[in-house]
């Protein structure tokens, strides 16, 4: 019988160990319908020539933050190195915009302010109006004097989505505020930032994750799982539904803030239970919090910070409430994934897993540790013998993002602690690899080259080398890795006879170039269910691919509104 679409005459690499590589692939409807030898390959309806190029399976991106992605309405400052710089593009922009009344910027560096964090005082002179800059990984934002007076930090006052730094000496407030993000989530922190900052609004939400989802498809990306979802959002995700917009698979999780309790866990199973899931939407997932991040001295250290003696960060809740709390979790039956970046933040969440094993009895559950950034080296068999995914992401270990603040703050002691994937894949342990875009790029062939060289993306400054991995083992994290990750290794993950097709054809073949050239290459054709969502060349009855994505490192706009007209006024880790 002959099949719907045949791939041949290139490589096809299936990730099934009974049959890692094959000539031809057949598809039939959404599945797989033929693996094996070209010479053998049934007859097709249409075939797809690849010409030497690399099928792989759908890359899982299973940590992408769909809702954080650039707006098309702010500054960018992704990249920028220098307070000039970001000081010209927010008075250019503030300048040929008299109409709008806050100015906006996303993904300013740590250190772009040598030797100390960025302040209130850094803006002067810029604009009149109020700036509000969100930092690369979304965990602390930088405000200008008339965004704390018009927000009232000025008078003392609170906010719900994160805590102001008070500059010790005189009392008054700095103009950096910590614990942005987990507290932005929150039902309180996000209806605050609603109502006052109009990067904020449903809408504006919205197109986040449509532009977000476009960019995976363009990307090979055929499994995305947006990691923080708060239950006010849940919607959105149902109008990209109705819109026709879900076009990779989706999996939600649900945010949960530490200091909730048992009502909103109920609220939890409510929304699961009624929010209507589907093949490209489902829930599941919990997200928790053991720490902050390392940048800005907020995660939690088992050693003091190499910069500030005396300090190790903090938990994000006492310990033995933390570990009641994930206790808790798993007799829900919840699979839980824990942001824990700093090496006790990631000891503490082990800790807890192995405290729930024990009261529950171990079950498959794979909860997850997302990021494992500054891991101590006598937790590392721990990820095997638990059964914990490690979720990782190559790219957070390239000097880009990490040289300056992040090295010094471990200090150079403890650098054989960062990122350790190799290590963690070479014991046993189940590794997943993602983005966590837009802290680092959504293309994945971006982290397979940062996972091969560990260095900058021009190719200097290695370091650690020992932790760097080969291209198979790379790709294996982005495709089977993520399908084990949430329990879909029996559907997806690999390229084998009754799966679903979801799958990729690059540009090139990888396995045959040097990392620099694996950088330049792209996804040509990706595959959900067997139909196209991104075709670069028509071949498979797809509209060729439009123009890429806009440049995350152009000006941008601002994020304000027109004076009078706001609109919508009721995104690491």
């Amino acid at each position: 019988m002959a099949v719907d679409t045949l791939y041949t005459g290139g490589r096809i690499r299936t990730f099934d160990p009974a049959q890692p590589w094959a000539e031809a692939l057949g598809v039939t409807g959404d599945r797989i319908s033929y693996v094996g030898s070209a010479a053998d390959a049934p007859a097709a309806r249409r075939t797809i020539q690849l010409e030497g190029r690399l099928v792989t399976p759908g890359v899982a991106d299973t940590h992408n933050h769909l809702l954080l992605g650039f707006d098309d309405l702010a500054v960018s400052l992704d990249q920028v190195q220098s307070l000039d710089v970001v000081r010209q593009r927010i008075a250019e922009f503030a300048e040929t915009h008299p109409e709008l009344d806050w100015i906006c910027a996303e993904n300013a560096l740590y250190s772009v302010v040598e030797g100390r964090r960025p302040n209130a005082d850094d803006l002067v002179g810029t604009t009149d109006r109020p700036v509000f800059i969100t930092t690369y990984d979304q965990h602390s934002v930088w405000l200008n004097r008339p965004a704390m007076a018009k927000l009232g930090i000025l008078n003392g006052g609170d906010i719900a989505w994160g805590n102001p730094e008070i500059d010790p000496t005189t009392g008054e407030p700095t103009g950096w505020v910590t614990d942005f993000y987990t507290s932005a989530m929150t039902i309180d922190g996000l209806a605050e930032l609603q109502r006052d900052i109009p990067m904020y609004s449903p809408d504006r939400r919205y197109n986040k994750i449509v532009n977000s989802l476009d960019m995976a498809a363009r990307v090979g990306i055929t499994t995305v799982v947006e990691p923080q979802v708060p239950l006010a959002e849940l919607d959105l995700f149902a109008r990209a539904e109705r819109e026709g917009k879900l076009t990779s698979r989706t999996i939600a999780a649900i945010y949960h803030p530490v200091g909730a309790d048992g009502d909103f866990r109920s609220r939890i199973t409510e929304a699961i239970r009624e929010t209507p899931q589907h093949e490209r939407f489902s829930l599941g997932p919990v997200k928790l919090y053991a720490d902050d991040v390392i940048e800005p001295h907020t995660a939690a250290m088992l050693e003091d910070y190499a910069n500030r003696p005396g300090h190790r960060g903090h938990t994000s809740l006492e310990p033995t409430e933390f570990t009641k709390l994930f206790v808790e979790l798993d007799r829900l039956g919840y699979q839980v994934h824990t942001h824990a970046t700093g090496d006790w933040g990631i000891r503490l969440t082990l800790d807890s897993i192995e405290a729930a094993q024990r009261a529950g009895g171990a079950r498959d559950a794979r909860h997850g540790i997302v990021h494992v950034e500054c891991l101590a080296p006598e937790d590392l068999p721990r990820f095997a013998e638990l059964g914990v995914v490690a979720a990782m992401q190559p790219r957070h270990s390239s000097p880009d993002l990490v040289a300056g603040t992040w090295m010094e703050n471990v200090g150079e002691a403890r650098w054989d602690r960062a990122w350790r994937y190799r290590s963690m894949i070479e014991s046993g342990a189940r590794v997943t690899f993602s983005s966590d875009w837009q802290v680092g790029e959504m293309d994945p062939l971006v982290g397979v080259y940062a996972a091969m060289t560990r260095a900058r993306l021009d190719g200097s400054d290695a370091w650690t080398l020992g932790e760097r991995l080969d291209l198979d083992r790379t790709l294996e994290a982005y495709t089977k890795g993520g399908a084990e990750a949430f329990h879909r290794e029996d559907a997806v993950g690999m390229l084998k006879t009754g799966y679903l097709a979801d799958l990729v054809v690059w540009s090139g073949d990888l396995y045959g170039m040097e990392p620099a050239e694996i950088l330049e290459q792209s996804a040509d054709l990706t595959v959900v269910g067997g139909s196209p969502i991104h075709d670069a060349r028509g071949e498979l009855d797809g509209s060729a691919a439009a123009a890429g994505a806009k440049d995350p490192g152009g000006a941008g706009q601002s994020c304000g509104e027109p004076v009078g007209d706001h609109h919508g006024h009721s995104h690491s880790h």
